[in-house]
Order: structure tokens, then sequence, then C-alpha cells
């Protein structure tokens, strides 16, 4: 008979089933920090609040779990293989460590940055010197004086661009899959922070800061996890624009330049026509439009309004109120570009109409007063403005309307994000 320190022991046999056991459930664990995130944080899967909040608390922990789960599960190999004497019983140790090092490798990659490579080599070029058509459209803003803007089909694939603005750090961003551009400022509570791809959340684009691991939601801002959970970034104003009218409005300012390494995996000029044939995880059919047609979004207090794209872009001017503010909505000479003014004027004693100018002087014809084409007319006192909301002629010539945020996307998401919205009719 074989003594009772030998590996056919009674105890030996217990101490490699033991061993065995731990080696299973840590591999299980190193696997299922990369395996639950994959499975909920699907492009084309519809995302719960609870699901999503296990997934990101595992993509959280995953990379710090993954490599103990690995280290812990070495000595239960070692301890098979001095208690086992055959291959056929060291062999599947071997093998489940290797799998937990190598899922605790695995768990380091970020695998949205690598089907969508953040930003190499930030620079910038002037407008006269930049490549992109004038008919592209490019997310752009201005601050302490400096302008800046975007290529929609650069930023698109990139996602984010951390960048500086006027001395104010930035996060410029874009959800192809919503068709949202919006410009987050990247300072919070005194700490500047660093976004990177983190996922994506009923078709909307996660990001995630590098300094605390939070997770946002990129079409509001809003942490959804981490040590920041429930802390909101503060909007940076910025307008949707033809390349044509950033460059005519801003010939001092400055665009983001391609990266060439990834210039080839850019947005087609089509791309949203073709991302609007995707299909969608959120239900809008009890609202009678269509998920993926496209919105002009205004936010006020706690009301919201979308306005239909297309209607507004055929209308040129639309005069509403959201939230007891009056607005109105104009589209540019481009025919393309659209932005959003406040009509409430302290220094009149109403609340002026706007009318579209008929037959609008050609942008080139421009007044010196304003350097930009008269575009509507104001019913007070008949002056007339342009597409920056300034008066350009009149007695109201030099005072210019304050510029409401304006949110271009896909019905779907802002309805997500905005339940109880209205919708322009007219």
């Amino acid at each position: 008979m074989y003594a009772d320190n030998t590996p056919y022991s009674q105890p030996g046999r217990r101490s490699q089933f033991l061993s065995y056991a731990a080696l299973v459930f840590l591999c299980l664990i190193a696997c299922a920090t990369i395996a639950v995130p994959l499975y909920v944080i699907r492009p084309f899967r519809a995302q719960s609040a609870a699901a999503l909040a296990v997934a990101l608390s595992v993509r959280r922990w995953g990379p710090w779990l993954a490599p103990l789960c690995a280290a812990a599960s070495i000595p239960f190999m070692l301890r098979i293989w001095r208690i086992a004497r055959r291959w056929t019983a060291r062999a599947p140790s071997a093998i489940l460590c290797a799998l937990t090092i190598l899922f605790a490798v695995l768990v380091q990659i970020n695998i949205y940055e690598i089907m969508f490579h953040p930003v190499e080599g930030l620079r910038f070029v002037t407008a006269s010197r930049s490549k992109v058509l004038d008919d592209d459209m490019v997310l752009a803003i201005s601050i302490g004086g400096q302008s800046r803007a975007y290529p929609i089909r650069t930023i698109g694939y990139h996602h984010i661009v951390n960048d500086w603005v006027g001395g104010v750090p930035v996060a410029a961003t874009y959800c192809t899959l919503c068709h949202t551009g919006l410009v987050w400022r990247r300072d919070v509570n005194g700490r500047v922070l660093t976004f990177r791809l983190g996922g994506i959340n009923n078709q909307n684009a996660l990001l995630r800061d590098v300094e605390t691991g939070s997770f946002w939601q990129q079409s509001t801002g809003i942490a959804l996890s981490g040590p920041l959970a429930g802390t909101q970034l503060q909007l940076v104003p910025a307008d949707e624009l033809t390349f044509a009218a950033w460059r005519k409005e801003s010939p001092r300012g400055t665009i983001m330049a391609p990266v060439a390494r990834f210039e080839s995996e850019y947005e087609t000029r089509d791309w949203d026509q073709h991302i609007g044939r995707y299909p969608t995880v959120v239900d809008t059919s009890k609202t009678g439009i269509a998920p993926r047609e496209l919105m002009l979004g205004v936010v006020v207090g706690r009301a919201s309004r979308a306005y239909p794209l297309q209607r507004v872009l055929e209308q040129h001017l639309v005069s509403d109120s959201v939230g007891g503010l009056p607005v109105v909505l104009v589209v540019g000479p481009d025919g393309k570009s659209v932005r959003c003014f406040s009509r409430a004027m302290p220094r009149l004693a109403i609340v002026p109409v706007f009318y579209r100018k008929p037959n609008p002087a050609p942008q080139e014809a421009a007044s010196a007063a304003g350097g930009s084409a008269a575009l509507f007319v104001e019913s007070a006192t008949g002056s007339e403005w342009d597409f920056r909301g300034c008066a350009v002629s009149g007695p109201s010539a030099g005072v210019c309307l304050t510029p409401i945020p304006l949110t271009k996307c896909f019905w779907f998401n802002w309805h997500l994000d905005h339940p109880r919205t209205t919708v322009y009719a007219h």
C-alpha cells in the first residue's frame, strides 16, 4: 500500500481536488471580468440600468481582480504538481493557471479603443490650410477669443478629443450611433480629467476618465458609475456647422487635422445615411416617430422640446417657446447649419417676432457692419439679423441675441434622455 503522504493517499486526493476547485473558481472569476462587460455592453443590445451597473463595476474592478486571481492560481497549480505524479493530472492545472493569467492580461485591454483608436499626436491647422470640404459638418466652439472646430467625420471615429481651448480643458465628443456631438469641460472639482472611450449604453457612447475610472454618459455628461457617480460635466456651447460657415465666421480659427494613421478609417461622407439604417434598441413606436429621425433638441430649465431637422430646414426660421422662454431657430445661408437663440430682448417692451427675410442677400454681399448676410427681420423695430444672432442694420444694430444650446441627434436618443419632451409639430 501507499503511504499516507503519497499523491494517492486520501489526504493527497482531497488536497488535489480542493486545489483544482480553487483553480477553476479563480479562472471563472478572471474570465467573468471580461465576459460580463462584453456581454452586457453591446451596441445592438439594450442595457438595463441594473445590468449596466454590474457591468461597469466589473469593468472598474476587473483590471485589479483578474491579476489577483492569476497570482492566487499559481500556488494551487504548484501544489497539484507536488502532489500529482502523472502528467494527465498536472497538465489541466497548468492550463487553468495559464488561462487565468491570459484573462488577467486581456482585461487590461480596452477593446473599444481597438475598434476606435484614440487620437494620437493631436494637431490643428488654420482654416485656410484645412482639406475639409466646404459642406462637411464640424463641431465648433469659441472660448476666450479662441475658435476651434472638429470635423465630425474625424471625431466620429475617435469619439473623444481631449483638448484645451482658450485656457479651458474640454472634451469634444461625438457618437455616430446616436448622431450626437457635444463638448464638455474636463475640469471637475478642481481636477482636470482625461477621457477615453469606455463602451456604449443603449447606443450612446460611454466615456471613462483615466484619473478616477468613473464612467460618463456622453449625451448627458452625467457620471453613471465610479467615485464621481452622480456628478455632471459642464456643457460648453457648441455649433454643428458646415466647414464653409465656420470658416466664414472664424477665418483665424484652427481646425483639428486628421490623424494620418487612421485617416482611411474615418467615416464616409454619407455616414449618417448608412447609420440611419441600423436597428435601434430603444422602442419609440408609441411616439409615432421613426427612431432614427434627426432632431434638434432644446432644453430650458426642466422643459425640453425636439424639432424635426427636416422641418426646420424647410421652414428656414422657427419661432417658438420652450419652458416659457421665447426662442427662434435659424437656418444658415448654407441651408444645413442651424442655431437657436432666445427672442427675449430686455431693451424692448415686447417679445419681438422674427421673420425670414425675403430673398436674403448672398453671403459675399454681407454688410460691413456685421460681416455676414442678413437672414431674418425683427418685427418690433425692423432691424435685420444675421446667422450669428446679431443685428446688422436698423435700430438694434450691434445687439446680439442670447444663444441657446442646440443638440442634434436621432429621436431615440433624445427621447431616452428626455422622456417628457414635447415635439414641435407646426
